[in-house]
């Protein structure tokens, strides 16, 4: 009796488990019915799963106060497998400047801003090209993409920017979608 109770139990358990992953399918489904302009590709060849998320641009008047002529950002994850058993951590998040000449090479903070709050999400990569593009690269966890998910306003090298309505609706649809059942 002992013997057949283990059993179960570990066979109960290994169900359940297995029960709680979130196949690449549900998460595209949930980001398709979200509306998120966001992708989900299964490379079978290396068994990875690239999911990406882009945004559009920022304000005209963030950017020109920024000195840049246009500015957006891409969200996203890279995971073993065709799915997931507990929730991505670390999102990656990544802004594009196009600033024709470099304005953010001396500061890559990123801060998130609410009221008097400010929580400081880290020094992101930064790469610079000729042709006059920056790129920001930023690995959060969950809590610090949530934190920015939640903020009106961030800092990004000092330079303030506010997320559109479908910015933030694109960050939330994301940390929803890569949430493990």
């Amino acid at each position: 009796m002992k013997t057949f109770l283990s059993f179960a139990f570990t066979l109960l358990l290994s169900i359940s488990l297995h029960a709680q992953a979130k196949t690449n399918s549900s998460i595209e489904q949930q980001l398709r019915a979200s509306g998120a302009n966001a992708t989900v590709h299964f490379d079978a060849n290396s068994k990875v799963t690239t999911l990406k998320g882009v945004a559009e641009n920022f304000s005209d008047s963030d950017t020109k106060r920024a000195g840049v002529k246009a500015m957006n950002f891409a969200v996203g994850a890279l995971y073993a497998g065709s799915k997931i058993d507990r929730s991505i951590d670390p999102l990656t998040l990544s802004f594009w400047i196009m600033s024709g000449k470099p304005r953010f090479g001396d500061d890559q903070t990123l801060i998130a801003v609410s009221g008097n709050d400010r929580t400081d999400l880290g020094v992101g990569r930064y790469t610079a090209r000729r042709d006059g593009m920056e790129y920001i690269n930023f690995n959060l966890t969950r809590d610090q993409f949530a934190k920015l998910v939640e903020a009106p306003t961030f800092l990004i090298g000092g330079k303030q920017f506010t997320p559109t309505g479908s910015q933030r609706k694109l960050l939330r649809d994301i940390l929803a979608a890569t949430q493990a059942n």
